[in-house]
């Protein structure tokens, strides 16, 4: 776990609403005759949306901090130090293919939450005990609180071998959750959503106050997990289905309900760290050559288009805004996989997962919103990408929408054509001393180029927002048996400048569209 820069951890205790009974029926004869049984109900994610919505039409109430200074004042290793008790495991006993286990209170973690079990229909929260966890090398205080509760809960499963449960899932802090696949290590995080993301003035942190968790059959290979989301200026349901497997996947379900008007939205949104990559033009002292759980934003377009947008570590903040209307995807990726390129055996980066954002049904006009931000350690998640809709939400109106996380390390179906391999910056001209020039190469990969012949007439199209390219050339790659495209630019001042580049063939576009937005490192 790393302290994240974007982090706000603020979770409440949650508010359960009673259901309206279903009515029986009137006997049609004055003879006594037996009512009508009615069918046993059963917890669905309507129940959480009625809560949303009722929770929306009352004022916002700030929680009390009542957490014991024991645990307020936590540091990062003494709270890793306490840890749930596997024995305990919900569901274990009746050895169900998952189990959950309860994570604890403290540290950033300061806000707790009601978590349920659903069975027989109905919904019964989870008792908090003090014997549920070990404590490690922490001298805790005498008299602990018997009602304490919960941060937030993580997923286990036998994801590599029917004998061991592997944690799959963890939901911690405000509205961040995280998952991973086979032979994955935990990275980037998702977010329920982002409200007022990259304004001048501080972001909202809506968080998940309440969750359900529906108890699996004995066959299960998914999971349903509702959950209950508040803010200041809203209230939302969602209802989460993970499917642990090679790569993981959430299909996910919300209604989102405004108490007040919210000058921006971030649906879907994901955070990521990048310290530094590939494409630096300053200097990081750090043995390691590269340091990040993604290197890149990819989105596929309603109208068929694939950009791939490198991420970096700028001097000031970044924001970039790419139109859209019916996005079929967008995601953060981690494409570099050589452990040589990391060089961490601690982190493990080469094996962090990429998400990809699959929207279900039109998601209508917008954009998908990348922010980076300056960072000065791997500490920060300092990246973050979300889909802003252009029409703005009123009180009162809801708004639906459903999507498919994924959690990766290969997506091959991803960018179907060639896709970008690596990009690379530095000095352009022919060696001329305090040159202006910036040369940047880029490697260009996939089935369909390794096929293509080394004296194709394939031809780098490259544009820049301003500035000129000159020394375009495009040739094979023998060693990544792709494409190698260079060129160069010659900025006209220190403005920022987009730049896009792909192959083509003729009148056929062989790759997807690399774009990136250079500014001079000062």
């Amino acid at each position: 776990m790393k302290r994240r820069m974007l982090l706000s951890v603020v979770l409440l205790a949650g508010i359960v609403c009673a259901s309206p009974m279903a009515s029986l029926s009137a006997p049609t004869t004055p003879e006594a005759t037996p009512a009508a049984t009615p069918p046993p109900k059963r917890f669905n994610f309507a129940d959480v949306r009625r809560r949303a919505e009722m929770l929306a039409t009352q004022p916002f109430q700030t929680p009390s901090n009542s957490l014991p200074d024991f645990f307020k004042n936590l540091d990062y290793d003494q709270y890793r130090d306490i840890r749930f008790r596997a024995d305990k495991s919900l569901w274990r006993e009746a050895g169900l293919p998952f189990e959950i286990q309860f994570a604890p209170l403290g540290f950033l973690f300061d806000r707790q939450v009601t978590i349920n079990v659903i069975a027989d229909g109905g919904g019964k929260p989870v008792e908090y005990a003090n014997d549920l966890f070990d404590y490690g090398a922490n001298k805790i205080p005498d008299n602990l609180p018997k009602d304490l509760g919960f941060a937030g809960f993580k997923v286990l499963y036998p994801l590599h071998t029917d004998s061991k449960y592997d944690e799959v899932a963890v939901f911690l802090g405000a509205s961040y959750f995280r998952a991973i696949g086979q032979n994955q290590g935990y990275g980037l995080s998702a977010r329920g959503l982002a409200v007022d993301t990259g304004l001048p003035k501080p972001e909202e942190f809506p968080w998940f106050r309440e969750f359900w968790l529906e108890k699996p059959a004995k066959d299960a290979t998914e999971l349903t997990v509702y959950a209950l989301l508040d803010s200041q200026s809203l209230a939302g349901a969602y209802r989460f289905v993970i499917k642990p497997g090679v790569a993981t996947q959430m299909e996910v379900k919300a209604s989102l309900f405004f108490r007040d008007k919210v000058q921006k939205i971030g649906l879907a949104p994901l955070t990521s760290m990048f310290y530094h990559g590939s494409m630096n033009e300053r200097f990081f002292d750090d043995f390691r050559p590269q340091v990040h759980d993604t290197d890149g934003l990819l989105m596929a377009t309603g109208n068929g288009e694939w950009i791939w947008r490198p991420l970096n570590n700028p001097t000031r903040l970044r924001i970039s805004a790419f139109q859209d209307n019916n996005p079929r995807g967008f995601g953060l990726l981690q494409r570099d996989r050589a452990f040589d390129n990391y060089q961490d055996l601690e982190a493990h980066y080469h094996r962090r997962p990429g998400v990809w954002i699959e929207p279900q049904g039109d998601w209508g006009k917008g954009s998908v919103q990348l922010i980076e931000i300056p960072s000065d350690a791997e500490r920060y998640d300092n990246i973050a990408a979300f889909w802003t809709p252009e029409k703005p939400v009123e009180p009162g109106q809801p708004l639906e929408y459903n999507y498919r996380l994924s959690f990766f390390l290969e997506q091959p179906s991803l960018s179907p054509g060639g896709r970008t391999l690596s990009s690379r910056v530095g000095a352009g001209g022919a060696g001329e001393p305090n040159s202006e020039r910036r040369r940047f190469v880029i490697d260009f990969g996939g089935e369909a180029l390794s096929k293509l012949a080394e004296d194709a007439p394939a031809q780098a199209v490259v544009s820049a927002s301003n500035g000129q390219v000159e020394n375009v050339v495009a040739h094979r790659n023998t060693y990544t048996n792709g494409w190698r495209v260079s060129f160069e630019l010659l900025p006209k001042n220190d403005d920022p400048v987009d730049l896009r580049c792909f192959l083509k063939l003729g009148d056929h576009v062989l790759t997807e569209t690399w774009s990136y937005q250079w500014t001079a490192a000062k």
